[in-house]
């Protein structure tokens, strides 16, 4: 599934590098401020702006505007700057495609889940009035919330992949991903252990945070995290920033686990999404390569011996200790990144063509417009 992906992005950038002049065309940002990974480093000139509601991530720079704004839904933003740049873009297939993104994002826009602010809520009424036939809210949030979920025939690689954001700094690269599905189902996947060494070192990561996420009988959200890491001092050190954090209590209480490289918690601040826990992680890097500079050296991050055994017996990924490994090899993935997802529902499938002539329109309608003057 992975490789199918990465084909297909990979193809749209060769696409248009080859047929767009990209300096011309230029490419936005959307949710994320950096490029994806040092392959796409050669399209770092042709970014002309980025569109984002998280923190900044890259270089302000006057030939690239930067839109930031807490909002829901990065969605939000997107629909925004359509409404008043290029509103002929905006057809029943565009907004169907936002519509559904900022639902989702904003838990069916309900206060209670602490993501929709007043702007999401705008322009999604915005899209309802100007396009009648959008799918009913509830039913079409219920159906893209059961696709989101449906993880079923996935590996412990693929759920980590699902949704997942990456940081570094130092010696520290980890990966924060998104669980949909309780901790506790998550720690009795069998070879769970061995599985996360795997992930670290196919992947080039040290540590990994995942959080989970589920629904109680009244539909409220239900949040449980883990750190896995090797390193018992990698391990101990980001347990103790998210326990310690205090701009954005998370109110972690210890959970048990049958691993000895996994830490468990309750995360008894629900509202505390990946969004408002990828700041303390930034502060924690940031104030590990602080002191890391201040003691002259980068590895100088009170990395004993023991710890450097760690990491070199991380390379080798033993066993799960009193853990039957999964020696079988996973099923194929028969889940909603694969096929049957909500949003083909009634929709002509989007080619890269077709998505090269849509956002060259938007980008010709900026150069004519009275600001791009």
């Amino acid at each position: 599934m992975e490789a199918y992906l990465r084909s297909c992005r990979d193809a749209l950038k060769v696409r248009l590098c080859s047929e767009v002049n990209i300096r011309k065309f230029g490419q936005f940002f959307y949710n994320k401020s950096v490029l994806f990974c040092s392959a796409d480093s050669e399209l770092e000139d042709a970014v002309v702006e980025v569109i984002d509601h998280h923190l900044l991530q890259r270089p302000t720079s006057p030939s690239c505007p930067v839109t930031v704004e807490p909002v829901g839904s990065c969605a939000t933003l997107v629909t925004e700057r359509i409404a008043q740049k290029a509103p002929e873009v905006l057809d029943q297939q565009v907004a169907q495609l936002l519509y559904g993104a900022i639902i989702l994002d904003c838990v069916n826009m309900a206060p209670e889940a602490g993501k929709v602010t007043p702007k999401d809520s705008q322009y999604v009424v915005f899209l309802e009035k100007r396009f009648p036939k959008l799918p009913q809210r509830g039913a079409f949030f219920q159906s893209l919330q059961n696709a989101k979920f449906d993880v079923s025939g996935l590996s412990t690689e693929q759920m980590l992949l699902k949704d997942m954001k990456a940081a570094s700094g130092g010696d520290l690269n980890l990966a924060v991903s998104v669980i949909y599905m309780t901790l506790e189902a998550f720690l009795q996947r069998r070879g769970l252990q061995q599985d996360l060494c795997e992930f670290c070192h196919n992947h080039n990561y040290n540590l990994v945070v995942a959080m989970t996420i589920s629904f109680n009988d009244n539909k409220e959200p239900f949040r449980q995290l883990a750190v896995y890491s090797s390193s018992t001092v990698y391990r101990e050190e980001m347990s103790k920033a998210l326990e310690k954090a205090k701009n954005n209590s998370l109110d972690l209480k210890p959970m048990s686990s049958s691993y000895p490289d996994v830490k468990a918690f309750l995360q008894g601040n629900t509202l505390a999404s990946r969004k408002k826990v990828m700041p303390i992680i930034t502060d924690f890097l940031k104030e590990r390569e602080k002191k890391a500079y201040q003691c002259g050296n980068i590895e100088d991050l009170d990395l004993d011996d023991d710890s450097n055994q760690d990491q070199s017996e991380s390379q080798q990924c033993p066993e799960d200790a009193g853990i039957e490994d999964d020696t079988h090899v996973p099923p194929t993935p028969m889940n909603s990144l694969v096929e049957g997802c909500p949003l083909d529902n009634g929709l002509p499938k989007i080619s890269p063509e077709v998505l090269v002539e849509k956002v060259s329109k938007m980008a010709s309608m900026e150069d004519t417009s009275p600001e791009g003057q």
